[in-house]
């Protein structure tokens, strides 16, 4: 079974990523947080640090974009190729207001006409694998048969599908019926992405789809960090590793930005997930919230490593 990392955007950035690779490993494929094309035809400083093969080291990593203008993205696939990426995923998935109002992202799924002829042009013009992550529709799981119907016009390298509708953003139950049928109907190899949070989720997913051989999960890899070796059947997190994630991750944000407060949002961010593995971690999370100089959320996370073992309490 092939295991991807999901891109998160904001979070699971080039810092993260190198973090993770370096302590536990666990995947196949590490997916970038898309990239915007913008009009000057540019990649922003950030973009630039997250694509950059030093910062991907060791790893399989796949960029993706985010665009509904097959111009754009011919251009930047054609300076990733620079780089020596390989393969380029297309974010037909994101459920976000503001980029499905533009007709980004699963907003390009509501246009399947002008879908169809964006994947034309790009195959026909990029050197470069393409794959497509991809939600079953905008309102009504009936959208995906056409939308299928398109993917399967072109040798995708992967169809990733995550099967919820935007509408449903990360609530109500994947659609594993659906899924199923499609995974089934698909002339391209495809990869299932939704609510893998834990190796009992993985397993159940296993039972109701039997066959699939390749999942992505982003969420709940920010709970457990070891969850992709986990469903490769190898160990569970042990707490110095948990302990030299956190210090890899925490002195590459100091590196990288300015401010306690920018640095501190990032880290509580990520403890916001991370708590609940702790045996008890209410009341240290509590105080993480609640700190604003990272002298004093250093000497927190400190005594909550000391006291405190993983596992539910």
């Amino acid at each position: 079974m092939k295991r991807y990392l999901a891109p998160l955007e904001g979070i699971t950035g080039w810092i993260f990523r190198s973090a993770l690779y370096e302590c536990f490993g666990g995947f196949d494929k590490y997916f970038i947080p898309f990239i915007r094309p913008n009009q000057m035809g540019h990649f922003s400083s950030r973009e630039k640090k997250d694509i950059s093969p030093e910062n991907n080291a060791g790893m399989y990593a796949v960029p993706q974009i985010l665009t509904n203008r097959a111009d754009d993205f011919i251009r930047t696939a054609r300076k990733l190729r620079e780089f020596g990426y390989e393969e380029i995923n297309l974010n037909l998935g994101c459920p976000s207001r503001t980029v499905v109002s533009k007709g980004r992202g699963a907003g390009f799924l509501a246009y399947p006409d002008q879908l169809d002829m964006f994947l034309g042009e790009i195959f026909e013009k990029c050197d470069v694998g393409i794959s497509v992550k991809t939600r079953i529709g905008m309102e009504d799981p009936g959208e995906f048969d056409r939308l299928l119907e398109i993917y399967n016009k072109y040798p995708l390298r992967e169809l990733i599908i995550h099967p919820r509708l935007q509408k449903d953003f990360y609530k109500n139950t994947p659609n594993l019926g659906l899924f199923k049928e499609m995974y089934q109907k698909s002339r391209n190899p495809v990869c299932y992405n939704g609510d893998i949070f834990t190796v009992e989720d993985f397993e159940r997913f296993q039972g109701a789809c039997p066959g699939v051989e390749c999942v992505m999960t982003g969420r709940g890899v920010l709970a457990d960090p070891a969850l992709g070796r986990e469903l490769g059947g190898g160990g569970k997190m042990r707490k110095e590793e948990l302990r030299r994630f956190h210090d890899l991750l925490y002195a590459g944000y100091c590196r990288e930005m300015s401010g306690d407060r920018t640095i501190l949002y990032k880290m509580k961010e990520l403890w916001f997930y991370l708590a609940p593995a702790f045996t008890d971690s209410r009341k240290y999370y509590k105080k993480i919230k609640k700190a604003e100089r990272c002298a004093v959320y250093e000497e927190i996370v400190a005594e909550l490593f000391e006291k405190e073992e993983i596992g539910r309490p």
